[in-house]
């Protein structure tokens, strides 16, 4: 009923700037997750798609909500969380990345509570925000397979 946490954990057979690349590039994760998403904000720093920037999910017609990137470390680490919009509060993602013997590790964690207090309604969000992550990842990581 409260807070909920998504975890996952995905190797890819690619080096970790590859991935980390992929991953945090708003567009090309929404291809990869088979979602909506484009920047709306660009970071000022190097990487358009860092520190500050902000990109938008259309999530179901009529539904769109923001996200923020509020720490990036590159080929480490990226964080967001909802600015703008969503059916729920206190939210953080968060997309770890580790280098193990030449392929890369993520860690991809989630936190979130439903704004509205009704029963299971945090675990359907859970599970209509994993599924696609899950197959989406999986997906990615089999592209690498040798």
């Amino acid at each position: 009923m409260g807070k909920q946490q998504i975890i996952i954990t995905q190797l890819f057979n690619a080096p970790v700037e590859t991935i980390f690349n992929l991953l945090t590039d708003h567009a090309e994760f929404g291809r990869i997750i088979n979602a909506n998403i484009k920047r709306v904000v660009d970071s000022q720093d190097e990487n358009k798609n860092g520190l500050g920037s902000v990109r938008r999910i259309y999530a179901l017609p009529g539904v769109t909500f923001e996200e923020s990137v509020v720490r990036f470390e590159p080929n480490q680490l990226m964080e967001y969380t909802v600015s703008k919009g969503s059916p729920i509060k206190n939210h953080r993602g968060r997309m770890e990345f580790e280098e193990d013997q030449g392929k890369t590790r993520l860690i991809y964690s989630i936190d979130f509570e439903p704004k509205l207090p009704f029963f299971l309604l945090g675990f359907i969000i859970k599970k209509i925000i994993e599924k696609p992550m899950v197959e989406g990842l999986a997906n990615l990581s089999s592209r690498y397979e040798s």
